[in-house]
């Protein structure tokens, strides 16, 4: 799917809503717990199962990006599905360091 900033998503597996913050261009396979994120309000599937491969908690107010840090989403609703493009899942964003106030 396309995605743009601004756009809500959810899960069709477990709890988990997110907001995307930077997207690349063209389609990302996006995912959560192993099964496509669909749009907040529209319609899918809501009670597909968790893949094993794919659980690990998503948390409330965290950042997750890929590894190029081409793609960034904030999670605006905790869910126990791990987010991941494609097969390749998603790690939390580290805080940039503040400078030292000497």
């Amino acid at each position: 799917m396309e995605l743009k900033a601004g756009t809500r998503l959810r899960s069709a597996a477990d709890t988990t809503e997110i907001v995307v913050v930077r997207a690349p261009a063209g389609d990302v396979d996006l995912r959560c717990g192993g099964h496509p994120m669909v749009a907040v309000g529209g319609d899918g599937a809501s009670a597909a199962e968790l893949d094993p491969k794919f659980s690990g908690p998503t948390q409330l107010g965290k950042r997750y990006t890929d590894d190029s840090g081409d793609l960034e989403v904030l999670c605006t609703k905790a869910g126990e599905g791990a987010l991941s493009v494609g097969d390749v899942i998603l790690g939390i964003k580290a805080a940039k360091p503040l400078p030292s106030s000497d």
